[in-house]
Order: C-alpha cells, then sequence, then structure tokens
C-alpha cells in the first residue's frame, strides 16, 4: 500500500542530499514524519499548504516501513499514518510535482 508525504522545495532537496531526514518542523515536534493515505491526501494538501507552490508528493510503501509506521487516529477520528523514525530515500517509492493550479494543488490521477 502506498502513503503520501507532501513536501516542500527544500525538504525534498535535504532528502535527497541527506538520504534521510526527520521531517518538516511540523514532524520534528510531533516526534514522527506525518503521512496520508490517497483519500487524505488533498484535504492534507488544503489544510496545510494552502497556496503553496513549489511542493512534491511523495509516494512510500507502507508496508516496508515495517513496526516503524504506526496507524493512529486523527482528524475526524480517521486513521492516519505515522513514521516513528526518519523518512529514507529507500521509503520512496516515487516523487511527483504537486503543482498549484486555480488555486489547487493538482494530484496525479492515480492518487485522487
Amino acid at each position: 500500500m502506498l502513503i503520501y508525504k507532501i513536501f516542500r522545495a527544500d525538504e525534498w532537496a535535504a532528502l535527497q542530499a541527506q538520504r534521510e531526514t526527520p521531517g518538516a518542523p511540523i514532524d520534528v515536534s510531533d516526534g514522527f514524519v506525518h503521512f496520508s493515505t490517497a483519500e487524505q491526501a488533498a484535504e492534507t494538501a488544503a489544510k496545510h499548504f494552502t497556496g503553496a507552490e513549489g511542493l512534491t508528493l511523495l509516494a512510500c510503501d507502507a508496508d516496508a516501513m515495517g513496526e516503524a509506521l504506526k496507524w493512529e487516529v486523527s482528524r475526524g477520528g480517521a486513521l492516519f499514518p505515522h513514521l516513528y523514525r526518519n523518512i529514507r530515500m529507500s521509503d520512496v517509492v516515487w516523487a511527483k510535482p504537486l503543482p498549484l493550479v486555480d488555486g489547487a494543488h493538482r494530484f496525479p490521477p492515480d492518487v485522487v
């Protein structure tokens, strides 16, 4: 199963350069890396990345993350995937631009 992480340009660059990262500032603050399912990704973008340009959408293999990935209740009682270790380049199945079009982020057709 694929899960998704939205990174700003500098966060994506840091992951590529260092091969792993504790994530975005909110991830570091919360003590885990926030991910979304395909069904949750657009709402996550709208809630936390309104108007942001230069974003990258990462797809990661949830099963390959093993026991470090926990499914926990968050917004509206939904289960969200949280990674309790650094995200690694080896976790990334693919990365694609997440362009802002007419005020909304345009996700790849296979995500939403």
